[in-house]
């Protein structure tokens, strides 16, 4: 069995993602949805869920319409973070963001659609699995927003775990879904998925100065963010597939510098 690797599985998903018709009723909205979609993210949850269906020996391309629904959903997230009740950010990687290109309204109803259009595809399998588990990391990653908005921030990583690592986790558990792998052997994936998440985040607050790292540190913070890489690892050499793929995208979360 041939292990696709990151480039061929990132050119899968940029092609879904070029030929993604959103829905006709959406009208004229679906340019800003397609503009905050295009931002030029690094796709790196939808590469997670390709890359484990494929580790399985499952076709990627069947589970790119999951893999797109995750995109999709944290598109929307960025879309809301952005506007100015929240974030009030004006820049997304290098160009305006959502609400500065098109009007606060227009960018509340985008990020909305965007929502509903990841659980359309979501939908699409004929088992509601990976629906619920799209579900379930959504209302995570935005209890994890309340927790920001209020304040509520005395416990970074288990912030990060809701804000931003369920989506990682659901990254894992719809790919397993789609492959059908037993749930008895779940256990490590479920576990890597966690501390990818972690990582992804503590290297996000390393590289911003802020979050964890503003709080303990920068020395703290790299070696937490080092823990968890170590301990993504350790959980892939129990899976016994090939997760060379996987292991190269941790090993990039880890020294990514931007």
């Amino acid at each position: 069995m041939r292990i696709r690797s990151t480039d061929e599985l990132r050119e899968l998903l940029e092609r879904y993602l070029e030929d993604l018709a959103f829905t006709r009723e959406l009208g004229g909205l679906s340019e800003a949805m397609q503009y905050a979609l295009d931002g030029g993210g690094k796709r790196i949850r939808p590469l997670l869920c390709l890359a484990v269906a494929d580790a399985h020996g499952h076709d990627p391309e069947a589970v790119l319409p999951a893999a797109t629904a995750l995109e999709l959903v944290h598109t929307f997230s960025l879309v809301h973070d952005d506007l100015p009740a929240l974030d009030d950010d004006d820049v997304r990687r290098g160009r305006a963001s959502t609400h500065v290109r098109f009007g606060d309204g227009v960018a509340v109803i985008a990020g909305d659609a965007l929502l509903a259009e990841a659980f359309r595809l979501a939908l699409s399998y004929p088992s509601p699995g990976v629906a619920r588990e799209l579900v379930q990391a959504t209302l995570g990653m935005i209890g994890g927003q309340y927790l920001d908005v209020i304040g509520a921030t005395a416990d970074e990583l288990a912030l990060s775990r809701l804000k931003t690592g369920r989506l990682f986790e659901a990254a894992v558990a719809c790919a397993l879904e789609v492959a059908g792998v037993p749930e008895a052997d779940r256990r490590p994936w479920k576990a890597f998925a966690a501390d990818v998440g972690v990582l992804f985040q503590l290297v996000d607050d390393i590289l911003d100065g802020d979050g964890y790292a503003a709080r303990h540190g920068l020395d703290e913070a790299r070696r937490a963010a080092d823990a968890a890489g170590e301990r993504a690892h350790e959980h892939l050499a129990e899976v016994g597939v090939d997760t060379s793929v996987l292991a190269e995208l941790v090993g990039g979360l880890a020294t990514r510098s931007s």
